[in-house]
């Protein structure tokens, strides 16, 4: 964001019970933030509290003879910078998408020119619903950004999608560095973690990846306005705010979901740790244990990246080497072998890379490269795709 005044939509779920931690998250990230409640949100936490946090009263009627004689609808809608809602529930999303303006909080988003943001939050069954779907997008294609839902407990003593992110992930995502235009509404598929090549139905070939950078890159691409799909192996990480995830455990797994995807994207970015071997033929029951050694035959599995790279298709393909010597050298091997437009490297072993919550990267690119310095992870993700962004507007203006 370049400027720091949020509006802050409360509607009536009982995620709302977040928002005032969420405003004190937009505050000291140094947005001024005014609170507009629904009626329904008045059930479930009080204007008193959003006042105490925000610092400033809290608006809730249309009916507000004072506010509504200066047309305060259309002061807020040109104030805000942003407006954000959250929680959104479903008949929320339904009034937006429809058009309704019966309230204040629904008449200012149709009123204002400032970008509109919600983080919707309602039972799974509801996020599931067709009409909801439908509504949903609706939304996306006029421009709303969706923040999750995330997945995980739910009021109901149930589990699903349909919880809101926490207030520290939508103020992050709101909150994120200036987007470049060069990456809004670019099909990007990125893939994190690691496979597991099944050995028997118990056993598995796998790796130390922990899927964070990954996750980080994908997260930061979101953030600067591409549509992200991440294909993720099998990891400990929520979802990163704004991104479309699918879950998927061996090589042959991913390959077939990142091919499946190969006529939409206009970049990939491949950060997975994919096995480079599988078991040629896997046990259909488990493997007893018997006197003496065991031979297991492994195949060679397919390049991914070197498949999206020669698809035929204008697609800007970065890889990843995680390295234990000799990391420009393979880099660079990398990168003219499966002709890449970009690769990242990083020393892994002893501490490095792997399971960390930071990194280092090298990037090299036909003809030149970079450093990106030992950081915190998504600080180091940031950092590669402001990168990434400059090569692929250089690429895209010929």
């Amino acid at each position: 964001m370049t400027s720091k005044r949020i509006v802050l939509g409360i509607t009536g779920g009982i995620a709302a019970y977040k928002s005032a931690d969420l405003v004190r998250r937009l505050r000291e990230r140094g947005a001024e933030v005014q609170v507009v409640m629904t009626a329904g949100a008045r059930e479930f936490i009080t204007p008193t509290t959003l006042q105490a946090v925000s610092h400033r009263p809290v608006r809730d009627s249309l009916w507000d003879a004072a506010a509504e004689a200066a047309m305060g609808h259309i002061e807020l809608a040109r104030w805000a910078d942003l407006v954000l809602v959250a929680p959104a529930t479903a008949n929320f999303m339904a009034k937006l998408a429809h058009g309704a303006a019966d309230d204040l909080l629904t008449t200012l988003c149709l009123a204002t020119k400032a970008p509109v943001v919600l983080a919707p939050a309602m039972n799974w069954a509801m996020w599931e619903h067709p009409a909801t779907q439908a509504n949903k997008d609706l939304l996306e294609e006029r421009g709303v950004r969706l923040l999750g839902p995330g997945e995980g407990a739910l009021a109901e003593s149930e589990s699903g999608v349909g919880r809101m992110l926490e207030p520290i992930e939508i103020a992050e995502a709101v909150m994120s560095p200036r987007i470049d235009p060069a990456l809004r509404g670019v099909e990007v598929v990125v893939t994190a973690g690691p496979t597991r090549e099944p050995i028997d139905p118990v056993r598995f070939i796998s790796n130390r990846s922990s899927g964070k950078m990954g996750y980080a890159v994908a997260r930061a691409l979101a953030e600067q306005g591409a549509k992200v799909t991440l294909i993720s192996g099998p990891v400990a990480l929520a979802p990163p705010a704004g991104v479309k995830v699918q879950y998927v455990e061996s090589a042959a797994d991913m390959y077939d979901a990142v091919i499946h995807r190969l006529e939409q994207m206009d970049m990939f970015v491949g950060t997975a740790a994919v096995a480079d071997y599988s078991p040629a033929s896997p046990a259909v029951t488990k493997i007893k244990k018997e006197k003496g050694s065991m031979e297991l035959s492994l195949a060679r599995t397919r390049d991914i990246l070197a498949t999206v790279a020669s698809s035929g298709r204008p697609i800007f393909t970065v890889g990843f080497a995680a390295e234990t010597n000799d990391l420009e050298t393979h880099a660079r091997n990398k990168l003219r072998s499966k002709k890449l437009d970009m690769v990242a490297a990083n020393w892994v072993g002893e501490g490095r890379g792997f399971d960390a919550d930071s990194n280092a990267l090298q990037v090299f690119w036909p003809g030149g490269s970079t450093e990106i310095p030992q950081d915190d992870k998504l600080v180091v993700a940031r950092r590669l795709v402001s990168l990434i962004a400059a090569h692929y507007r250089r690429r895209q203006e010929g």
